[in-house]
């Protein structure tokens, strides 16, 4: 499994569950609802971050092909 892998599956279960605790409580009046919705939010928007953290090392590691330095002219 590549570096970035991990951390983009992470990254999108994160921000999976952050929308799942955002759309699925309805806080009418319930403070601690409404800080179960906030934490929703604030672990969904840290899961994109997560994402595009193991995106950006995915592209960072990758084996780059090899350079030709062939200058011989004919």
């Amino acid at each position: 499994m590549r570096t970035g892998t991990p951390w983009m599956i992470i990254g999108g279960s994160m921000f999976i569950l952050g929308l799942i605790l955002f759309y699925s409580i309805s806080s009418e009046d319930n403070v601690n609802l409404e800080t179960i919705k906030n934490i929703g939010t604030f672990v969904g928007l840290t899961g994109i971050g997560v994402a595009v953290a193991g995106i950006l090392l995915f592209l960072i590691n990758r084996n780059p092909q090899p350079i030709n330095e062939n200058y011989d002219t004919k």
